[in-house]
């Protein structure tokens, strides 16, 4: 009315909302044995040595990449924020041994949601770590410090 416009509004954001999927030591990704992930190639995160092998989604959103070995699975949130979830360090050569998938690509998956099941002895027998990384591949670029603490499953990370 009166040619008065009213400024576009950006779209609102949702609160990012990012939970420990594992039970066990909440490391920085700097301290991973593997240089994609200490030197943060992929990007941002942060990586737990697990107590055990039951792996929850961090973030709520939809499973865009489930790797058929198991040992990765990639989640986007409604705000376009990628979260790879990877299960242990060159765990890709055991071929899915030792894994088991609770989701396929396309479910819509809840924080806290199991997502995947892993042998830990199976990977340590094989001579691989267990360390679980959660890296933000897309849509989140800010710093993330980690003070290395002991996190349970479901503990509230981040929010941002």
């Amino acid at each position: 009315m009166f040619g008065l416009k009213k400024k576009a509004e950006p779209p609102k954001r949702s609160k990012l909302v990012v939970a420990a999927p594992l039970s066990g030591e909440l490391i920085d990704l700097s301290s991973v044995n593997d240089g994609v992930f200490s030197k943060k190639m992929m990007g941002e995160g942060f990586a737990i040595k697990p107590e055990n092998g039951r792996v929850l989604a961090p973030v709520a959103g939809t499973a865009v990449t489930v790797f058929p070995t198991g040992h990765a699975v990639g989640i986007r949130t409604k705000d376009n924020v990628d979260v790879l979830v990877h299960i242990g360090l060159d765990t890709v050569n055991l071929k899915g041994e030792g894994f088991k998938t609770l989701i396929q690509e396309g479910d819509e998956v809840r924080i806290g949601q199991p997502i995947v099941d892993f042998d830990q002895d199976v990977i340590e027998k094989n001579g691989f770590e267990t360390t679980t990384m959660v890296v933000f591949t897309e849509g989140f670029k800010r710093p993330i410090k980690v003070n290395p603490k002991q996190v349970k499953a479901g503990d509230v990370l981040i929010q941002a």
